[in-house]
């Protein structure tokens, strides 16, 4: 197990011992106020994009949910008419950057979170460390009315005028300390100055969403398999993701309850020994994990086990899209149904 993987499991499990690491904590909080204030102050220079930024970001290391509510909302801003665009850091990809994610892009050039985003709502996207270059290279090529930055939140050198931020109550907040004693990127406070979207099935505020499970797929079909979702079997749960314990939360709620857990860090790049076990029994994964799976089989086409994916929606509460339509309008951009 790697070091990053113990601080993780040290971070979920809230371990005492991760109070050796309180005078790394107190640097890191240093550097970060700042290095926020040299922008703030004007100091360090902020790029202000031509069009207007919205920021989907969270204060905690790992996964939060961010993702599927930003291919939700890319949905319901095209279905309004209004024309968007989406850049990310493309963690994970080799570049070069900035680089234009097509639905042709695969995973090891731009990132296994891009690479998902664009095949599920075809947006204009681009991706690279640096969001000025990412912006100027998509508004060479699309006239757009907004643009959503995954992630990007502690990007001072990037201006923004709407700011979401993500928490999973699920996850909540550790033990409430600042990396690396914990896995808050930024204090508490900080939840206060921005819009807070609720990640919870029982939510407590009106700015929530939760995850709902669609229909299970194949990733790998064949003519002689019947393709039908079966519970009761025994599944690998193989994930690489930044949160595991929500993906079992789920395969629960589904009904399915046998399975052994193969966790990978986020972002994980595998091998096609890391899906081989003794027995036939099935993988189900996440479409996440799916999108870097995919060209592995592609580059193993004798693999014979079958790989379930599990596909969520985000659903938000009406409060949400008020909130939203309101932003907007102040910024000037006006959904042609909303």
């Amino acid at each position: 197990m790697s070091i990053a993987q113990i601080i993780q499991d040290a971070w979920n499990r809230q371990a005492k011992w991760l109070i050796v690491l309180r005078p790394l904590s107190w640097l890191y909080r240093l550097g970060f106020v700042l290095n926020r204030q040299l922008y703030l102050s004007g100091l360090k220079q902020r790029y202000h994009a031509p069009v207007p930024v919205m920021i989907i970001g969270n204060i905690t290391v790992g996964g939060s949910g961010k993702t599927p509510l930003l291919i939700h909302l890319v949905k319901y801003l095209q279905g309004n008419g209004v024309r968007v665009g989406v850049i990310s850091r493309g963690y994970g990809g080799s570049g070069p950057f900035p680089a234009q994610v097509t639905l042709d892009a695969v995973p090891e050039t731009v990132g296994d979170e891009p690479c998902l985003i664009v095949q599920s709502t075809d947006v204009p996207m681009v991706v690279g460390s640096n969001r000025k270059a990412s912006i100027e290279l998509l508004l060479q090529q699309h006239d757009l009315d907004l643009i959503i930055s995954d992630d990007g939140l502690q990007h001072w050198a990037l201006e923004r005028q709407i700011e979401w931020i993500v928490l999973d109550n699920n996850r909540g907040l550790g033990n409430e300390k600042l990396l690396p004693e914990g896995y808050l990127r930024e204090p508490i406070a900080r939840l206060n100055q921005s819009t807070v979207i609720e990640h919870a099935y029982q939510p407590k505020s009106a700015l929530s969403m939760h995850l709902q499970v669609a229909e299970p797929y194949l990733l790998n079909p064949s003519y002689d398999q019947a393709e039908i979702f079966d519970t009761s079997l025994d599944y690998y749960a193989v994930v690489g993701i930044g949160f595991p314990q929500r993906f079992y939360n789920t395969l629960e709620s589904m009904g399915v309850y046998q399975f052994q857990c193969h966790e990978f860090p986020d972002h994980y790049d595998y091998e096609i020994q890391d899906l081989q076990f003794e027995d036939t029994n099935p993988i189900i994964t996440t479409e996440k994990d799916a999108v870097k799976l995919l060209p592995l089989l592609k580059q193993h086409p004798d693999f014979q086990r079958e790989i379930w994916v599990v596909p969520v929606e985000a659903v938000l509460s009406s409060e949400c899209y008020q909130v939203l339509n309101q932003q907007l309008a102040e910024l000037g951009i006006t959904l042609s149904q909303g």
